[in-house]
């Protein structure tokens, strides 16, 4: 089936809030074999919302609404809705009850604005069997239009429980699953993977690049493929993958390189510490976002003044006074001082010029030094980032990650041979 998606909320017109429910909604929709022909973000305007809708409704099998069903008067959905399609407001006895069982409960106190969530378009069915969130099915012209809350994880429950499988049974099963992989890339740019990998496309499979950061990641996606993951076409193309980009993939489909490279530490028993300077504990932060992440990592320092580099780490000052705190031989010192004062067995280090001021013309904005310290070997890497600030620190703190990665199956590989 061929939809559009409509997301509707000020609040994503004027920037304030980024729109992720389409693209989840559309991710989603597209792996269930529908194609999503246009995606729509506009404000709360009740004639610009009937108007997209109706334009929609048109060109399409379906279409998916977003936003606007809430209690406040700048939630215009419904009203849009029974406007533009000639339709009748009704009041919904299951949301009624629960809004009479939640006045009850605040007394009362929300009684006016709780009222209008319950006046939906005369024929509207709720997709929620609690009748506790937004969301209805309206069938206008044999088409199913469904409305859904604007909230990310309500938006996903309603999609997952109620409209994919609701399409399923509009289209009478004959739509064809797509299967895809995808393959979490870094080390390599964007171009580098293209053509390595450009023979490869062939009827029934395709590839996509999506630089993310300092990662690339590649799709493998899988058309009318009968075995669909296990058809030998999608299989030849996956080993293919594999055998082109080798340790550059880190991760398939939903993997981080944070939690890859602790499970990598894990499975060796082994503890890393940071010391960044240019990322302000980023590396951190993101490390401990995987649950368990105390099994694998010990902690770490932020330190951007030189005199903590000196009495933290150990770093002597006449090789800050020689080389400068953006250098190789600080990012080394830091790495190998982290490795030491914090007791761990893998250190990593970061330091650099994030921007937007401080560069110069040896070392300008985007300069970063990472240093690794592991067992009696220390490594340095230079990198020059592009970007926001904030772009250059995460470019930065996903290199760092890699550095571990790598070191830690270099070592493995290492062992194997003297074996």
């Amino acid at each position: 089936m061929i939809g559009e998606i409509i997301a509707i909320g000020d609040e994503l017109t004027s920037g304030r809030i980024t729109n992720t429910t389409s693209g989840h909604a559309a991710r989603q929709l597209f792996l269930l074999g529908h194609r999503i022909r246009a995606m729509h973000t506009i404000g709360d305007d009740a004639e610009l919302i009937g108007a997209t809708l109706k334009a929609a409704i048109a060109r399409c099998d379906f279409v998916l609404v977003t936003g606007g069903l809430g209690a406040t008067t700048d939630d215009l959905t419904n009203e849009a809705v029974i406007a533009a399609l000639n339709l009748k407001s009704a009041i919904h006895p299951c949301v009624q009850a629960n809004i009479e069982s939640r006045m009850a409960k605040t007394e009362g106190k929300a009684a006016v604005s709780l009222a209008k969530l319950a006046h939906l378009p005369e024929g509207a069915e709720v997709l929620d069997d609690d009748c506790r969130m937004a969301g209805y099915l309206l069938r206008f012209q044999g088409k199913p239009i469904y409305f859904l809350p604007g909230v990310p994880p309500q938006m996903e429950i309603l999609l997952r429980d109620k409209v994919l499988p609701g399409l399923q049974r509009f289209d009478g099963g004959r739509a064809v699953p797509v299967c895809q992989r995808v393959y979490r890339t870094c080390g390599l740019y964007e171009i580098e993977i293209n053509q390595r990998l450009h023979t490869l496309e062939r009827n029934g499979v395709q590839i996509g690049y999506y630089p993310v950061g300092a990662e690339v990641h590649v799709s493998l996606t899988g058309h009318h493929l009968e075995g669909g993951m296990d058809d030998p076409l999608f299989r030849q193309a996956d080993a293919l993958i594999r055998e082109a980009l080798g340790e550059h993939i880190y991760g398939i489909d939903e993997e981080t390189l944070a939690s890859v490279t602790g499970r990598l530490l894990q499975e060796r028993d082994l503890l890393l510490a940071t010391a960044e300077s240019c990322t302000g504990g980023l590396i951190g932060a993101t490390l401990t976002e995987v649950p368990g992440s105390s099994r694998w990592f010990k902690g770490g320092v932020i330190v951007y003044a030189n005199a903590l580099k000196e009495n933290l780490l150990d770093i002597a000052p006449d090789l800050l006074g020689r080389h400068g705190a953006v250098s190789a031989e600080t990012a080394r010192a830091m790495a190998s001082g982290a490795l030491q004062r914090l007791g761990c067995d893998i250190a990593v280090a970061v330091t650099g010029i994030a921007g937007p001021e401080g560069g110069t013309p040896d070392k300008p904005v985007g300069t970063v030094y990472l240093g690794l310290a592991y067992g009696n070997t220390v490594i340095d890497r230079l990198c020059r980032f592009h970007g926001s600030r904030r772009q250059i620190q995460e470019k930065t703190a996903q290199t760092a990650m890699d550095m571990v990665r790598r070191a830690l199956l270099a070592s493995e590989q290492s062992e194997r041979r003297m074996r």
